[in-house]
């Protein structure tokens, strides 16, 4: 059963949700979407996910999508992981007795891994997808624009080795052509925070990357294995792939991947 709502945040943002439940979910799966971008582009994951009798819970970050906020902006890097458990509470709230699991991608990776620093155990699980936790590919930004500027979305090019996938992005009207520099402020100051805490994350953990990702470098995901203290880790790299794994020509092999690794810990 599809559903379509809005969730109020902690500050009263209403942030805009899609839930997909099966008539007996086994566990539910909040996903969480990259910069710029918003919870459609995760309509194939999520018909695999509810195929194998998992619940999804998606949302639009704030300022993204249809979602409430300045577009494409956060005041603090805390906005969005606490973005993130306003929807985790939602989740175990309207179902007790079921394991929760999040997905993030890019930002979203972020957004996940750092709610793990700052939330442990609040989850049972994360999978990570291009996750940002280390900035080993340099955005450089100058550091003294104001933080309401706005600068274009270049990052097409990055996303896919699809061109299908690519066109399409370009061309979505819910994807952002820009991206205010507050937003990257925080980010670059979220990351820092991130590698200063990763010892907090004992979640267990799928942390997955393109090896040909040019826009957030797989050595992010090395880094960020390497640091955390999660008894139960793994780390996959896939050779040839571009950022969004999920949208890849090998897409179901990724998506495999994470529902087998989800259904060992249901």
């Amino acid at each position: 059963m599809e559903q379509e709502t809005f969730l109020p945040s902690f500050d009263g943002t209403r942030l805009f949700l899609k839930l997909d439940v099966p008539a007996a979910p086994k566990a539910i799966i909040v996903i969480v979407h990259g910069l710029c971008e918003h919870l459609g582009r995760y309509d194939y994951v999520t018909q695999q996910l509810t195929a194998r009798n998992f619940g999804v819970y998606r949302f639009d970050h704030r300022g993204h999508g249809r979602s409430e906020g300045k577009p494409i902006f956060y005041n603090s890097f805390n906005e969005m992981i606490d973005d993130v458990n306003s929807v985790v509470e939602l989740a175990k709230q309207e179902h007790p007795a079921l394991p929760v699991f999040l997905i993030g991608h890019s930002m979203g990776g972020f957004a996940v891994t750092t709610f793990g620093m700052k939330y442990p155990d609040k989850v049972n699980g994360i999978v990570t997808s291009g996750a940002l936790t280390r900035f080993n590919r340099a955005f450089p930004m100058p550091p003294d624009m104001p933080v309401d500027a706005y600068f274009p979305n270049a990052l097409a090019e990055g996303v896919c080795s699809d061109p299908a996938v690519v066109e399409a992005y370009v061309n979505d009207p819910l994807v952002a052509k820009e991206i205010s520099f507050g937003l990257f402020y925080c980010l670059f100051t979220g990351v820092e925070w991130n590698k200063q805490n990763s010892t907090n994350f004992v979640t267990p953990v799928l942390i997955l990357h393109g090896c040909h990702d040019g826009l957030v470098s797989e050595q992010d995901s090395r880094d960020f294995f390497g640091a955390i203290a999660s008894q139960d880790k793994t780390l996959k790299i896939y050779a040839s792939l571009f950022h969004e794994i999920f949208n890849e020509p090998s897409k179901d092999e990724v998506i495999g991947d994470v529902i087998a690794w989800l259904e060992k810990r249901v």
